[in-house]
């Protein structure tokens, strides 16, 4: 298989949605991963380390979308990607269709597989892809709030993860 993985561009989004470490086992296995030119720098990875693992580095993301048979991101493709597609390819990555209907009519006009990190669960119902996600966005929601905001009651309704 053909994977592929674009440079995030969504404002303020600096991971990658693979780490060399995870190229080394997939191209042992004989698979061919594509990585955007420096799309792990705002992880700290450079296109060497890929490199060194069996990545080979495209240039463009028209060229990584093109290649692709299976694309990972790690957030939702943005309006200047929904045009990359090609019908038949896969694209794994956080989509979070329900507040986004414009992504959801690219994604069903393009005839990509697109398959949500969200919605992967094992047999006993739960989320393994997104409980991280949720006690993370928990953990920083009250600092994200804090700075320059004068005190408040806040009353927490359901624990669940992001709760917890």
């Amino acid at each position: 298989m053909i994977i592929s993985v674009p440079k995030e561009i969504k404002e303020e989004e600096y991971r990658v949605a693979i780490i060399p470490a995870g190229v080394r086992t997939l191209t042992a296995e004989g698979h061919q991963v594509f990585i955007e030119k420096s799309a792990g720098e705002g992880s700290s990875i450079s296109d060497e380390e890929y490199k060194k693992t069996g990545a080979r580095i495209a240039e463009t993301k028209e060229e990584i979308f093109d290649k692709a048979e299976l694309i990972l991101k790690v957030k939702e493709p943005l309006p200047s990607e929904y045009n990359l597609f090609k019908e038949g390819q896969i694209l794994f990555t956080y989509l979070h269709l329900a507040s986004n209907p414009e992504l959801t009519r690219a994604l069903m006009k393009s005839g990509i597989v697109a398959i949500a990190y969200e919605t992967v669960q094992t047999e006993d119902g739960t989320l393994p892809l997104l409980v991280p996600m949720s006690e993370i966005a928990g953990k920083i929601a009250a600092h994200i709030g804090a700075p320059g905001v004068p005190p408040a009651h806040v009353v927490v309704i359901g624990g669940g993860t992001v709760g917890g």
